[in-house]
């Protein structure tokens, strides 16, 4: 058993205190070219250099307002990586980042279309999901949270993200 308070009992039934992590604080990708890889989340989801080290290495907010030393990191390994695996070996299989309201999320949805990112979309009954890849095929999600107390009644399956707006009386970004 784990959680605050708790005890975890390990194979010769010892416990001990365990921990709680806060959060995810940041995430840090290789990817073939740092600097191209830092131009697109910067174009499409809006983030900001905090640091780099010269073309080797890029590390990005998702805003000037968080409050991480930075959110994604970028490790240039090389024009002749790899293409990331789609499940066919053990590794990170995408991020997700959230964002506050449905309107952001269909001005998210617009924008990777027109980046030509747009891999697919969800409705998952407690959230919303749009899933993208950055140039070197680096799956990532951008998501916004349906609130809890729906979570029970939500069917999930085809996304409908002006219907849901419609429902909710909001209007979309820049109307």
């Amino acid at each position: 058993m784990r959680g605050r308070g708790s005890a975890l009992y390990n194979s010769e039934g010892i416990s001990s205190d365990m921990f709680e992590i806060k959060r995810l604080n940041h995430a840090v990708l290789y990817v073939r070219n740092a600097e191209r890889a830092a131009r697109f989340y910067q174009d499409v989801l809006g983030f900001v250099v905090a640091a780099h080290m010269g073309d080797r290495a890029y590390f990005l907010k998702t805003s000037a307002n968080t409050e991480n030393n930075h959110d994604l990191g970028l490790f240039s390994i090389g024009p002749n990586a790899p293409d990331p695996t789609r499940g066919e070996r053990v590794g990170l299989y995408h991020l997700a980042w959230q964002v506050d309201t449905l309107p952001e999320l269909a001005s998210a949805r617009d924008t990777l279309i027109a980046a030509n990112a747009l891999v697919g979309v969800n409705d998952h009954g407690s959230s919303l999901s749009l899933y993208a890849q950055d140039p070197d095929g680096n799956e990532f999600e951008v998501f916004w949270m349906v609130p809890q107390e729906e979570w029970a009644t939500r069917q999930g399956g085809r996304l409908d993200i002006e219907g849901e707006m419609h429902k909710r009386g909001l209007t979309p970004v820049g109307a």
